[in-house]
């Protein structure tokens, strides 16, 4: 059986957590904060029209961007109150309640391999540890041969970047290129942000 994940551990100990955290993103927006920066840097990764996996999709805000850009979009979260509210705020990509862990796609007739999937929102960390592996290998089983996986996380959330890239390795992925934000400054040594975009080893 699979470990459940952080995200599911701390909405079992605090279930208003997730209404908590739409409405948070949902006054963001209202209030005019950019919040789709990821989503941009995923729209520059690829071609119009491309098939994008919005991975750990939230309240829907990156997967919802890069469907309005004509991307054809499919969306996948642990926590059906945030997959609820990407189906009301986003209408026209899939969204999907499921564990990242026990990704198949191929099961609900999503054909084709991803041109890019982006996994935002610092997921990973939010992963149980005992899966971070699994789930990186099944980003790689649902890519295009062609196509790349945009991972960005914060550091002191307890997943190091050195053990992120170990697993990375062990999942069958090599980063193509390491930045220190979604706004493309560089990776370093001491960043306290990595995005990492990685491809098929």
């Amino acid at each position: 059986m699979t470990e459940p994940s952080e995200w599911t551990k701390m909405v079992t100990t605090n279930p208003s957590h997730s209404t908590w955290f739409v409405k948070r993103f949902r006054d963001m927006a209202a209030a005019g904060h950019d919040l789709q920066g990821e989503a941009r840097f995923a729209d520059a990764m690829v071609p119009r029209h491309a098939l994008i996996l919005d991975a750990g999709c939230g309240s829907g805000r990156v997967g919802g961007y890069l469907a309005e850009a004509g991307h054809d979009v499919v969306g996948v979260d642990v926590d059906p109150v945030l997959v609820a509210a990407a189906e009301e705020d986003h209408p026209g990509p899939l969204w999907i309640v499921g564990d990242l862990a026990e990704l198949d796609l191929s099961d609900l007739g999503v054909s084709g391999g991803f041109d890019a999937i982006v996994a935002a929102g610092n997921v990973m960390p939010f992963l149980a540890a005992s899966t971070r592996v699994e789930v990186l290998r099944r980003f790689r089983i649902h890519l295009a041969k062609e196509g790349r996986a945009a991972v960005g996380f914060g550091a002191g959330r307890g997943y190091d970047f050195d053990d992120f890239f170990a697993d990375a390795r062990l999942a069958g992925l090599e980063p193509e290129l390491l930045l220190g934000g979604w706004d493309l400054r560089p990776f370093q040594a001491g960043s306290d942000f990595l995005v990492a975009v990685l491809r098929r080893a």
